[in-house]
């Protein structure tokens, strides 16, 4: 039956076996020298972004240096400017206290060497309160020395005139201040008290209790004074230790957002690394990856060819949307990918020439024996050629790849008068055809490195050992 199509497997010879085998280690060469390529450029870029990350990571440390430098000494001058501060309010205070000695011992009588020792112990303090030096208890000890001397050099009679010393005292009480009353309220009822009581005792026949408690009330004015003084003191002290303490708080707190800043930024300078890293390792293989793609397609592999496409996209959507971790593992698999689809279109490519190989020998065979080549085309993953003889029969023929890898030739004859119907079960004969197909395979065993195996074909007679096609319908028989 001429319109049945006839078959028949093509083995590789021993010679084209042998080039075939070449051609792939030349491939595999060539993979491998493109390879180490792009491993030289990916190691150039890594390289290259290590030299800037290094230079970012020097400013940025240099920055913070800089930043800690200023903070240091804005932290130092802010100490300093605190303690200087603490100083001039106790020397401020001292200073305060140091003129009630100095008006304590201007009432003292006659200028004796015991009044001259505490003047001169007077200047000495106040040298060392300009120079706001702690002074520790040594005002209050002066003050007592000038109390005592005060009360020894009184003389028999000596402020007889009670209402005046009342009103000195009185005075004294109302420049300690208003508000001493509250830094220092026990002491200032004592001062009241001893005033009412020194009220009481004034005139005729106290004279004597009136002395005993003068001394007394002057020794509480002089504490009610150095207390609220010191209290008064203290309170600025603690009110300065606040102010401090809200500053080292704000300090603290601007620290521990420079601190979540800068971890922002080195979260920030990872990601960026991370995205240049893909984005280079893309760049490295991207033209290889597209061309791949490409050439999957044109040699019929439309599914390696849209894996690779996805892959890539894979890459270019994280990379777009700044996902660093997302487009390193997508770059990764993308790379691996490459390798395997790269090896696998040279197996393409090899089994491409195989089919170019074969079909040039069946086009100079069918030449040889009269044929006229009519045009040839690519489909589906074959070669469809076109022939025809003289008499007008005409021979479509395919090669194509079994799913072992096998080169397979398909003849789709019309218009041979060679067919002959017999009854059944001799089936259907095409025995000239067959003849001229045969021819045509010797020659193509003679010239080159390709062996066509019997030709089969659907209903061939009974005497040849038939088997149904893999996945068709279709039957073989051989002799």
């Amino acid at each position: 039956m001429s319109g049945s199509p006839k078959y028949s497997t093509v083995t590789v010879a021993p010679a084209y076996a042998r080039i075939e085998a070449e051609r792939r280690r030349t491939r595999e060469a060539a993979r491998r020298r493109l390879e180490a390529q792009r491993a030289r450029e990916r190691a150039e870029r890594a390289a290259r972004r290590a030299r800037e990350a290094a230079v970012r990571r020097e400013r940025a440390r240099a920055e913070a240096e800089r930043r800690e430098t200023e903070l240091a000494n804005r932290r130092s001058a802010q100490q300093q400017a605190h303690a200087a501060r603490l100083r001039q309010e106790q020397a401020g205070a001292d200073a305060r206290r140091l003129a009630e000695v100095r008006q304590l011992l201007g009432r003292v009588g006659a200028e004796d060497s015991e009044v001259r020792v505490l003047r001169q112990r007077l200047d000495l303090l106040q040298t060392r309160v300009d120079r706001a030096e702690d002074l520790g208890g040594a005002i209050e000890e002066l003050r007592g020395r000038v109390v005592l001397l005060d009360r020894e050099g009184e003389a028999p009679g000596r402020n007889a005139d009670h209402g005046a010393v009342l009103a000195g005292l009185e005075e004294r009480l109302a420049r300690i201040g208003p508000e001493a009353r509250e830094q220092d309220p026990q002491g200032h009822r004592n001062c009241l008290d001893l005033l009412d009581e020194l009220r009481a005792t004034a005139g005729p026949g106290g004279e004597t209790r009136f002395q005993a408690l003068l001394g007394t009330a002057e020794h509480a004015l002089a504490r009610h004074s150095a207390t609220a003084g010191e209290r008064a003191a203290e309170e600025r002290r603690q009110a300065e230790r606040a102010r401090e303490a809200r500053r080292q708080a704000e300090e603290h707190a601007a620290e521990q957002e420079a601190a979540r800043q800068a971890a922002l930024e080195a979260e920030q300078e990872r990601r960026a690394a991370a995205l240049a890293e893909a984005a280079d390792r893309l760049g490295v293989v991207r033209r290889s990856v597209e061309e791949a793609a490409a050439e999957a397609r044109e040699l019929a592999d439309p599914e390696l060819a849209e894996r690779i496409e996805t892959a890539l996209t894979a890459v270019t959507s994280p990379l777009a949307a700044g996902a660093s971790a997302e487009a390193l593992a997508a770059v990764a698999a993308l790379e691996e990918l490459l390798a395997g689809a790269e090896a696998r279109l040279d197996e393409l490519q090899l089994a491409y020439t195989r089919r170019m190989d074969l079909a040039q020998a069946l086009q100079d065979a069918m030449i040889g024996e009269g044929f006229a080549f009519t045009g040839g085309t690519e489909r589906d993953g074959g070669l469809l050629l076109g022939f025809e003889r003289p008499s007008g029969a005409t021979y479509q023929t395919t090669i194509t790849t079994d799913g072992g890898g096998t080169p397979v030739i398909v003849y789709q004859v019309d218009g041979e008068p060679d067919v002959t119907l017999r009854p059944e079960p001799e089936g259907a004969v095409c025995d000239r055809t067959e003849d001229l197909l045969e021819r045509v395979h010797e020659a193509i065993v003679d010239r080159d490195g390709f062996v066509p195996g019997e030709l089969t074909w659907q209903g061939k007679p009974p005497g040849r050992q038939g088997r149904q096609t893999p996945g068709t319908e279709d039957w073989r028989w051989t002799r």
